[in-house]
């Protein structure tokens, strides 16, 4: 197999989606895939994310918030932003071959009825799809 491709997902804090987007990401397709993720800035990881992984049974050991700095001068194959604040960060961002925007609502600030696993539900369909389409030879 080539080299496995680079992702990094990208969200204000790197506290909740880019974090379960780069979970998920290494769960499904750890053979073509390096997941990363980051923040505009470093928050504290929402206990809530961890949880609502670990109930899913992916794997969440070694999952930490970053700044999107520590990835300074790196290249990866795609990077991914999760949110609106990321997406206009752009200047901000390591290359890329294709940046994608994906927008999920923040499970933090949402009013809907149970919104971490609505999120990982759906960035976990996104995942998918992302990986089938991009290992479709």
């Amino acid at each position: 197999m080539a080299d496995k491709f680079r992702v990094l997902f990208v969200c204000a804090n790197n506290d909740v989606r880019s974090l379960m987007a780069e979970a998920l990401l290494r769960h499904t397709d750890a053979e073509h895939f390096e997941a990363f993720s980051a923040g505009i800035a470093a928050g504290e990881v929402d206990p809530r994310t961890l949880e609502s992984l670990d109930h899913i049974g992916i794997a969440t050991t070694g999952l930490r918030s970053k700044a999107i700095d520590e990835f300074e001068g790196q290249q990866f194959d795609y990077v991914i932003t999760l949110c609106d604040k990321s997406s206009g960060e752009a200047e901000r961002m390591p290359a890329s071959g294709e940046v994608m925007v994906w927008n999920f609502e923040d499970p933090v600030t949402s009013e809907r009825h149970d919104p971490f696993r609505h999120a990982l539900q759906e960035i976990h369909d996104r995942v998918n799809m992302f990986a089938t389409v991009k290992t479709r030879h």
